[in-house]
């Protein structure tokens, strides 16, 4: 169990750096979009700081998770990232939902797995 645990985390967080990485250096195709979602690209890029700032969350926020040590802080580091992208795949393309569902499912496995840091963080 602990090398199927381990190797999970390395995935999602490989996934994310690399998805932070992508955001810098631009360096994955981009696949046909419908015209909407194009106008959302249009206005995150009209906010400068959004996309940079998501991929740096990205990228620390997956080194975090890969590490035993630091993954409860990368687990909760890639939440909101998580929610906005599980959010973004049932409102304009549900063909995504189903790996968003999973690696979702993952992050809160993490979160779940390392509550007992978390409650020493609340009381």
């Amino acid at each position: 169990m602990k090398i199927i645990k381990f190797i999970l985390c390395l995935l999602f967080g490989i996934l994310f750096v690399n998805a932070g990485l992508d955001k810098f250096l631009h360096y994955m195709p981009v696949p046909e979009m419908d015209a909407e979602i194009i106008k959302i690209g249009e206005a995150m890029m009209t906010m400068k700081w959004i996309i940079p700032l998501t991929g740096i969350i990205e990228i620390v926020g997956g080194i975090l998770f890969i590490f035993p040590k630091t993954r409860a802080l990368g687990a909760i580091v890639i939440l909101p990232v998580m929610v906005g992208i599980v959010i973004h795949n049932i409102t304009f393309m549900p063909s995504g939902l189903i790996m968003a569902g999973i690696l979702f499912l993952i992050n809160l496995w993490a979160i779940y797995d390392n509550r007992e840091k978390y409650r020493l963080l609340i009381s």
